[in-house]
């Protein structure tokens, strides 16, 4: 199947209120999980590679693999740079193939995070690759990161009218916006604001991503596309599961197996496919590809 733009995706989920699941991946057992998943289900997805997972594996390594996969899928595909922070990585993926990238400036202020998004859509528009950015600065929860307080959420939710401002003129595909969720995985429960969520979808009228989604109920992802959720960025909690769920396999007692790292690979595979298909489910998007 020819490889997607991921605008093409979102304009889809949006007109048939759904969201598209856009899935990190760092080696090739995750992307073949997480699109043989999205095959089984009969869905579109999304496979992204962060910046910041570079220390996992090279942009220039993993890229490829990405796209063979991608092309080679029976569902729509897109491939996804994430959380782009720097000009340089951001322009490496657009050599590498990727159809969409996401500007990260959102821990600048408006007028800065504006102005670096601005470059890469003058940039990323003539080639056709979509273009997703971030208004509102997100916690981080996990990985020995300071807890976050909640107490304080209110002051990074993503104001509406500037969503609307950033929108119209950056230029962007789609806008990533805070309403209470935190990247990595959860310590405490999160406060979600709906009614944030629903303002800025109700004035906006544009595709809209939520980053941080890990650690929701079923309840929650299904009413954040009620709100206007056009793409779920889910990593976290899957690595974890998944993670746990090898390292079970690793300490049942077979002594008459002799274990092999390939043996783990399989395991990893298989649980990622599991843990996605349901994901794909909650979202909406099964069946749709």
């Amino acid at each position: 199947m020819v490889l997607v733009n991921t605008k093409e995706m979102i304009k889809k989920a949006k007109e048939g209120h759904y969201a598209v699941g856009s899935f990190n991946v760092t080696d090739i057992e995750m992307i073949r999980g997480i699109v043989g998943a999205a095959e089984k289900e009969n869905s579109p997805v999304i496979i992204q590679f962060a910046e910041l997972h570079d220390k996992y594996v090279p942009l220039d390594v993993i890229a490829p693999v990405m796209l063979n996969v991608a092309r080679k899928a029976s569902v729509p595909v897109a491939v996804h740079f994430d959380h782009g922070e720097t000009f340089d990585n951001i322009m490496r993926a657009i050599r590498l193939g990727f159809t969409s990238v996401m500007v990260d400036a959102s821990q600048e202020n408006f007028a800065d995070n504006l102005a670096q998004t601005k470059e890469i859509v003058k940039i990323c528009k003539p080639l056709n690759i979509s273009v997703e950015a971030e208004l509102g600065p997100m916690n981080r929860e996990g990985s020995g990161d300071k807890k976050v307080d909640y107490a304080d959420l209110n002051k990074t939710y993503t104001n509406p009218q500037e969503a609307k401002q950033f929108i119209e003129e950056s230029g962007i595909d789609m806008l990533a916006v805070a309403y209470g969720t935190v990247h990595g995985v959860y310590t405490q429960k999160p406060h979600l604001s709906f009614s944030r969520l629903k303002e800025i979808s109700d004035l906006v009228d544009f595709p809209l991503v939520v980053h941080g989604a890990s650690g929701l109920t079923d309840e929650e992802y299904r009413k954040s596309v009620e709100n206007g959720i056009c793409k779920i960025n889910y990593y976290s909690e899957m690595v974890h599961r998944v993670a746990l769920g090898v390292q079970k396999k690793l300490e049942q007692d077979d002594s008459d197996k002799q274990l092999f790292i390939s043996d783990a690979s399989i395991w990893e595979t298989e649980m990622v496919e599991e843990e996605i298909r349901g994901r794909l489910r909650v979202f909406g998007s099964a069946g749709k590809a």
